[in-house]
């Protein structure tokens, strides 16, 4: 089957259009697009794949394109076919999930605030989209006791002057509209407000509030002053909640893109620098690269909003920017710019939005499936041919031509497996060595496996060597005379320290920067093999040097551990002076080392 998809892929054009791919039922599973349709077509039936891209690649069973007059066309036919047929294996939002609006209609002669499930254009005004029914309730709940507008079924104004005011009056907030006596300018003038703070234009309205109390104040108005005050400290209060408020005119969306053991998909909104809403989708791990996936993902969004931002920020480049900037500009009707900002207040929003997509994987999913989903990724990466269970790391840790340690640490799906442990002293060099210690420790290593040791079985299914191509190199070279074929890799460190890379023994690197899960979790090992080389190197350390104090008579283990820890050496010790090391431990326990290191210098000459 793949020989003859192969060979029909072979035909098509090197021309931009869509690809639809198709089950044995005909059914379709996934729309993609392309710059040259031949080229892109032709990769899914040569060469490996990704397990996901593998799996649907199996199910194909037909294939059809259709050309486009341009890449743009491609963009606009795939987003068309996506939204019709929902493709098993295309990325997808959900479509129902909805985003409310308010709406105000001025030709009403008292017009009001209304939920809208969506925004025709019938000529009234509409605000949003929000993040849901709830959130929009209470939006317009806010502002009409803010501002003293009505909430009641009677329509104005046939029914001003019939019927009491309503208990709403009662409790203060409402102006009793139903009344006579309060002028349809009034009205209108606060719907103009509720329409500035649903803009995010507090402070402008604020500041025309102020104007008037004041204004009030000096006619001697005092009645009129203390409503305008009260009307602008509930403003004031209520511009405290504007970040839960996202408007249809928001100057920035900031893209969050993040994948773990799920995907996460965000969107923060930003009024004026300050975040006013956020939006965050999970889904499965998309067969696309990271810069196509936002590409789909962007439109899909946006199209089920119904509006879009002036300015929106993406985390990494896609090949369709412009195309795509094109796409939801002609979408709104209005320019949309589209940015993959490198430094600045504009960066610093996109981060944040890949932070907020990094908690919303951590909040949703549990430890083992991260675990799990980063030790996949990792197979992927370094073409494992099993998955990495049981990882071993090595690393040396030295002091001149003694004290020569390594450690070897195992960590069992992604956690320390500390009773796995195990230490070695290097014997037989006369001066340091990474390189002929790493072969020693590993030859040891697998010699007692070899051997039938349980303490060091099984082997593991990956190998990480602390340092770069020579020391897996080295350490590779050791498993073959032996006879064993491992895969191994060494980690190779940045300039702050941090394993930035794995490396082969050939020298080939594999970036690991760009997947946090798997950084940190690398990061983390390197760590703890670290340390477990440097403590096992500090234990014998103290050891050896117990071991001369405890010649001196009248002094016991607490003052041995005082004078460790304040000279750090023996030697330093020994060439003190009595004040030196009175200042360590006591007289009595200063004379009596003093006295035995000068007999010793006295034996010695």
């Amino acid at each position: 089957m793949l020989d003859t998809l192969l060979e029909k892929a072979n035909n098509l054009p090197q021309l931009p259009g869509v690809y639809i791919m198709l089950d044995e039922k005909g059914k379709v599973i996934y729309v993609g697009k392309a710059k040259r349709l031949k080229n892109r077509v032709v990769s899914y039936f040569r060469g490996e794949h990704l397990p996901k891209v593998a799996a649907m690649v199996d199910k194909v069973r037909d294939f059809n394109v259709i050309v486009a007059s341009s890449e743009f066309e491609a963009l606009v036919l795939e987003n068309s076919l996506i939204k019709r047929h929902r493709p098993h294996y295309n990325i997808l939002l959900k479509d129902d999930k909805g985003y409310p609006f308010i709406r105000i209609d001025r030709a009403e002669a008292y017009p009001q605030l209304t939920f809208s499930r969506s925004a025709p254009k019938d000529g009234a005004d509409y605000y949003g989209p929000f993040g849901g029914r709830y959130q929009t309730r209470e939006i317009i709940d806010a502002i009409r006791q803010t501002l003293l507008l009505p909430d009641c079924m009677r329509t104005f104004p046939r029914d001003i002057g019939k019927g009491r005011p309503c208990l709403k009056y009662q409790m203060g907030s409402c102006a009793g509209w139903c009344q006579s006596g309060l002028t349809q300018e009034d009205y209108r003038s606060r719907i103009e407000q509720a329409a500035l703070i649903l803009e995010g234009r507090s402070a402008e309205l604020l500041e025309t509030l102020r104007a008037k109390m004041e204004q009030a104040a000096e006619e001697l108005r005092f009645e009129q002053a203390a409503a305008l005050r009260d009307r602008i400290r509930s403003v004031e209060a209520l511009s405290h909640k504007q970040r839960v408020i996202s408007t249809a005119f928001s100057d920035t969306d900031a893209i969050g893109f993040c994948r773990g053991a799920k995907s996460c998909f965000t969107v923060l909104h930003f009024r004026g620098g300050d975040l006013s809403g956020k939006d965050a989708e999970m889904l499965d791990e998309p067969i696309e690269e990271d810069g196509e996936a936002i590409s789909k993902l962007v439109r899909q969004y946006y199209a089920t909003r119904g509006t879009v931002p002036k300015s929106i920020l993406l985390p990494f480049e896609c090949d369709d920017r412009e195309d795509l900037e094109t796409f939801l500009s002609e979408s709104s009707g209005r320019k949309t710019v589209i940015e993959v900002p490198r430094r600045g207040e504009r960066l610093r929003l996109v981060e944040s939005a890949a932070v907020n997509a990094r908690e919303e994987i951590l909040r949703r999913t549990t430890q083992a499936q991260r675990r799990s989903k980063t030790l996949e990724w990792l197979q992927k990466a370094l073409e494992l041919e099993t998955f990495p269970h049981r990882i071993e790391a090595y690393d040396i840790s030295n002091l001149g031509s003694t004290g020569i340690v390594a450690a070897m640490t195992v960590h069992v799906d992604g956690r320390p497996l500390k009773r796995d442990y195990r230490r070695f002293r290097i014997r037989g060099l006369d001066q340091a060595d990474d390189y002929a210690s790493m072969y020693q420790t590993l030859t040891r290593r697998l010699r007692h496996y070899l051997d039938g040791d349980e303490r060091f079985s099984p082997l593991p299914d990956l190998m990480l060597i602390d340092g770069g191509r020579e020391h897996a190199a080295t350490a590779l070279r050791a498993a073959r005379e032996l006879g064993l074929s491992l895969p191994i890799f060494g980690m190779v460190k940045d300039d702050r320290h941090r394993t930035r890379a794995l490396v082969t023994p050939e020298g080939r690197e594999i970036g690991i920067s760009g997947n946090q899960a798997v950084f940190s979790l690398v990061g983390n090992i390197q760590e703890e093999t670290h340390r477990s080389a440097i403590e096992y190197q500090r234990s014998l350390r103290a050891e050896s040097y117990g071991s001369t104090l405890e010649k001196i008579p009248g002094v016991g283990k607490k003052r041995r551990e005082e004078l460790i820890a304040h000279f750090k050496s023996v030697r330093a010790i020994r060439e003190a002076s009595l004040e030196e090391l009175c200042a360590a431990v006591p007289r009595n326990t200063a004379q009596a080392v003093r006295a035995y290191f000068r007999g010793e210098k006295e034996e010695e000459e």
